[in-house]
C-alpha cells in the first residue's frame, strides 16, 4: 500500500489545505486573545463612515444655505471651507501632541531601554515631564508647518481666531496628553500588540468630536456620546471663533471640566498599569 493510500494520511492537496487553515486559525486565535487588534478590522471602517458621511451631510446643508446646519455654525459655503481649514489645524495640534508623547515612550521599548530607566533614580513624573517637554517642541514645529501651509496655500490665518485660540490650544494639548497616557498604560499592560492604538486611538473620537462639522450632523444615537467628550466642546469653541463669533466661554468651561476629568482618569489608569507592569514582571518584554 502506498503512502497516499494509507489510512489516516492526507493527499498532498489536502495536506496543503490543512496547513493553510492552520495558519489562518493561528491568526484568528491571536485576534481573539488580543481585542485591541480588532481596531483595524472594525473600528476604522466605522470611523471613516461617520467622518466622511457627516462631512458630506454638512457640506450639503451648507450648499443649501445652512438652514439645518446649526444656528451657531452659519452653514454657508465659505464658512464650511473655514471650518475645514481651522479643524484641520486644530486637529493636527491634538493629534500630534498625542503621537509625540506616546512615541516618546515607545522609543524606550524599541531600544530595549525600559529596564535601564527602572534602575535609575528617575521618578515617573520626571520622565513624563521630560518626554512631554520634547513632545511640546515637536508639536509646535509640526503645527506651525501646517498653519503656514494653510496660510500660504489657502490664505487661512489661524491667528484670526483671536485670543480665544489660546485656551482652545491649551485644552487640546491636555486632551492629547491624556489620551497618550492611557495608550502608554495599554502598551505597558498588553505589550507591542497595543502599539496600533498610538496612531489610531485618538482617531476613534475624531468623528464624534465635530472637528469639521457640528455634532448635529451625526446620527441621533451618537449625539449624547459626542456631547460627553471634552474635545467636542473644544472644537465647537474653535468653530465659533472661526465663524467670527465672540469667545464661547460656556463651551470652554464645559471643555475645561471634561478635560481635567479625562486627565485625572488617564493618570489613575496609567498608575494602575504601571503597578501591574511591575508586579507581573512584564519588563522582560523589553529586555
Amino acid at each position: 500500500m502506498s503512502a497516499v493510500e494509507a489510512p489516516g494520511l492526507r493527499t498532498p492537496a489536502a495536506a496543503s489545505a490543512y496547513r493553510v487553515r492552520a495558519v489562518a486559525r493561528r491568526h484568528w486565535l491571536v485576534l481573539r486573545r488580543s481585542p485591541h487588534r480588532i481596531f483595524d478590522v472594525l473600528v476604522w471602517p466605522v470611523v471613516d463612515t461617520l467622518l466622511y458621511g457627516s462631512i458630506g451631510l454638512f457640506a450639503a446643508k451648507a450648499a443649501g444655505g445652512g438652514a439645518e446646519a446649526g444656528a451657531a455654525d452659519l452653514g454657508t459655503g465659505p464658512t464650511f471651507a473655514v471650518f475645514l481649514l481651522s479643524g484641520t489645524v486644530l486637529w493636527h495640534l491634538v493629534h500630534q501632541t498625542q503621537i509625540s508623547l506616546a512615541t516618546g515612550f515607545l522609543e524606550e521599548t524599541w531600544s530595549r531601554n525600559v529596564i535601564g530607566l527602572l534602575t535609575t533614580p528617575l521618578r515617573g513624573w520626571e520622565y513624563l515631564a521630560g518626554v512631554g517637554l520634547f513632545a511640546l517642541v515637536r508639536t509646535a514645529l509640526s503645527t506651525l508647518a501646517v498653519a503656514a501651509l494653510a496660510f500660504g496655500a489657502y490664505a487661512f490665518d489661524v491667528t484670526s481666531l483671536g485670543l480665544g485660540l489660546i485656551p482652545v490650544a491649551a485644552l487640546l494639548l491636555l486632551c492629547g496628553w491624556a489620551v497618550a497616557l492611557a495608550v502608554v498604560g495599554l502598551v505597558l499592560r498588553y505589550g507591542s500588540g497595543a502599539e496600533a492604538l498610538v496612531w489610531g486611538g485618538l482617531s476613534v473620537v475624531m468623528p464624534l468630536s465635530g472637528v469639521f462639522y457640528p455634532v448635529s450632523t451625526l446620527p441621533a444615537p451618537l449625539r449624547p456620546v459626542a456631547e460627553a467628550l471634552p474635545t467636542t466642546h473644544v472644537f465647537a469653541a474653535g468653530r465659533a471663533l472661526a465663524g467670527g463669533g465672540p469667545t464661547p466661554w460656556h463651551e470652554l468651561a464645559v471643555a475645561t471640566l471634561g478635560t481635567f476629568a479625562l486627565l485625572v482618569l488617564a493618570l489613575f489608569f496609567l498608575g494602575r498599569m504601571v503597578a501591574a507592569f511591575r508586579r507581573r514582571g512584564l519588563v522582560t518584554r523589553y529586555s
